[in-house]
């Protein structure tokens, strides 16, 4: 007869990220996901566990996290973000999930900013503004019809 063997599977736990999204006004939120994707200046990043050091200014566009499976999206804009030791820290100027939109704003605002921009004459800093005013809209309205 053989003798009874018992193995022990080393005691393993999937590595998380914690991500906090802050802005001037409240903490948005604060949880452990499991992936992050970032829209910055450089363009989007995706964020796993155990990701390289980094801080990077914000894009206006859509951050999408993952947990057990599903994922959630909102809007961010203005701000940066700091990844460091399975940590992602985003200080925005704006973020909202898709039932915070007031997507008649967001409409008049985007229209506001098409308009001037079709007729601009001012210096390249003040387009730049303009411009993160629109794609701000423009993600606030994708958000909110879930594309």
């Amino acid at each position: 007869m053989f003798p009874l063997t018992t193995y022990h599977l080393p005691f393993t736990t999937k590595e998380m990220l914690n991500l906090e999204i802050v802005t001037p006004e409240r903490k948005v939120f604060d949880e452990t996901v499991d992936a992050v994707t970032i829209p910055t200046t450089n363009g989007e990043i995706g964020i796993l566990p155990n990701h390289a050091p980094l801080i990077s200014t914000l894009k206006p566009g859509i951050l999408t996290y993952s947990n057990h499976g599903s994922s959630e999206r909102m809007v961010v804009a203005g701000g940066f973000v700091e990844i460091s030791a399975n940590k992602v820290s985003i200080l925005a100027d704006v973020a909202e999930k898709a039932d915070e939109v007031n997507v008649e704003a967001a409409r008049a605002e985007r229209e506001a900013s098409e308009k001037v921009l079709s007729a601009w004459n001012g210096s390249e800093d003040e387009f730049e503004v303009e411009r993160e005013r629109l794609e701000k809209a423009q993600a606030r309205l994708s958000l909110a019809s879930g594309k």
